[in-house]
């Protein structure tokens, strides 16, 4: 008796721990521990997170990736490989050439720096992030945290379902902020939407990416657009 008294005794501190931590984070604005709090809250049964569990679409261009929601494993994807030998979902091929013609006419010259990665590369990447900061001397377990703050793990990441891509500027011609620029107000009459917007980090787990543009389709990346929401939050608006 007297040892399950201590037991619960050490439960309950680490819970009101947790909760000051938590406290801490939200007054602070770090939005990205905050996240990832969020989900530890949620798997010791302290709080319900259900803004970061997203039903599965039927609809392959509203796939909803991210660190809460893996990629199924019987996702397949038939690829059209560009000129600089990235990769795209054929499906979504045609609308990123039209959008890149319409840049080009406009004087914006952008280029697509990242597009589909197999897991091992992701796995790659996630591992130079976090060699890097061990290199920096953080500890190998906060050199972990934070690269997974920046550096989605394998099976979490959109680039891996062929339907997001990294665009930048050929700077030979244009500078990003002109190509940032175009896409936020454009991007949607192609179908691309700015995944990761500013403010919703808390419902995408992720960080502002102004280059990082995903398909959604043309009528939901107008709804998107216009409504200045996420994909999380379009997806749980059709529910």
């Amino acid at each position: 008796m007297a040892k399950n008294k201590v037991l619960r005794r050490k439960a309950k501190r680490k819970r009101l721990m947790i909760v000051t931590i938590f406290c801490i984070l939200f007054v602070s604005g770090n939005v990205l521990a905050r996240s990832e709090l969020y989900s530890l809250l949620w798997k010791m049964g302290i709080m319900a997170v259900k803004n970061h569990t997203i039903p599965a679409s039927e609809d392959w261009n509203l796939l909803v990736v991210n660190r809460w929601n893996e990629i199924p494993e019987d996702y397949s994807v038939t690829f059209t490989e560009l000129e600089n030998g990235q990769k795209v979902d054929s499906r979504i091929y045609p609308d990123l050439q039209e959008m890149f013609d319409a840049m080009r006419a406009e004087g914006i010259y952008p280029i697509v720096r990242e597009a589909y990665r197999a897991a091992d590369e992701q796995q790659e990447i996630l591992d130079e992030r976090i060699q890097r900061y061990v290199n920096e001397g953080y500890s190998r377990s906060k050199a972990v945290r934070v690269a997974e703050e920046w550096v989605a793990v394998p099976g979490t990441s959109e680039h891996q379902i062929g339907i997001a891509v990294d665009i930048n500027a050929d700077k030979t011609q244009s500078t990003n902020d002109e190509v940032y620029a175009w896409l936020a107000e454009n991007a949607h009459r192609y179908g691309f939407i700015l995944r990761y917007p500013q403010g919703k980090e808390e419902i995408t787990g992720t960080s502002y990416e102004p280059w990082h543009y995903r398909y959604v389709g043309t009528e939901n990346a107008k709804i998107i657009y216009e409504k200045q929401i996420c994909l999380e939050e379009f997806i749980k608006g059709t529910e």
